[in-house]
């Protein structure tokens, strides 16, 4: 069982190298990030879980291999910060012991839906602003479903799942402590995005305020001058 379960994981880990690989080979005017986004947000599409067990394990499989990769680009090319490590070794050890428990999958499962429903739009803002899209009303749309799947499922949806693992008996207690670390390190993501929403607001909201003042006055000069 456990020799089977490594396997898979080799299987998934060198399958999201070689696709990470053919995205550099496809995209070599592109970054390696450009590549590695890529893969993130093929991940993000494909690890949607799944209420029947032995496809949970698959799933588990699948992402456990897609997290080992990504955790090893991101120390190797230094591009993100403790959060995130934080996340991604949070998230490889809770696969790693629902794996080897043979159980507590559907929690951790939850867990990555949870996570990874937001991830396709986090990268579609990447590339949207490397494209040097951002700045419409695609971008706007992105930031707005991104923010609002983010506080209703990762915190919302979030604090009824904890809660109900943490009332019950049946999960071990270093599942709990799993959940609990998750739920923090989603809340101190919540509040950098917080902070970026209100700031985005507030610009749009001067620039709206600007463009009704340039309005404002070109009309009542233009009224003037008919005088």
């Amino acid at each position: 069982m456990a020799v089977g379960l490594c396997v898979q994981v080799l299987c998934s880990l060198g399958g999201w190298l070689s696709l990470y690989t053919s995205f550099c080979c496809l995209n070599k005017h592109r970054s390696c990030e450009w590549s590695c986004r890529l893969v993130t947000f093929t991940h993000g599409v494909l690890s949607i879980g799944s209420p029947n067990t032995p496809l949970q394990v698959h799933v588990l499989c699948l992402t456990l291999g897609y997290f080992i990769f990504d955790l090893g680009w991101c120390i190797y090319f230094q591009s993100e910060g403790p959060l995130m490590l934080a996340h991604h070794t949070l998230s490889i050890l809770g696969i790693i012991m629902a794996l080897a428990l043979g159980e507590s999958g559907t929690e951790v499962n939850a867990v990555l839906f949870g996570s990874e429903i937001t991830n396709p739009l986090l990268q579609m803002r990447w590339f949207l602003r490397e494209t040097g899209h951002y700045h419409s009303f695609t971008g706007d749309v992105v930031d707005f479903l991104f923010v609002a799947l983010f506080t209703g499922v990762r915190i919302g949806v979030g604090a009824h799942l904890l809660f109900c693992e943490m009332v019950s008996p049946t999960p071990k207690w270093f599942v709990k402590v799993g959940g609990v670390a998750m739920y923090a390190v989603s809340w101190c993501f919540m509040v950098s995005i917080w902070r970026f929403a209100w700031k985005k607001s507030i610009k749009k909201y001067h620039a709206w305020r600007s463009r009704r003042n340039e309005e404002r006055q070109l009309r009542h000069n233009g009224h003037l001058k008919t005088h």
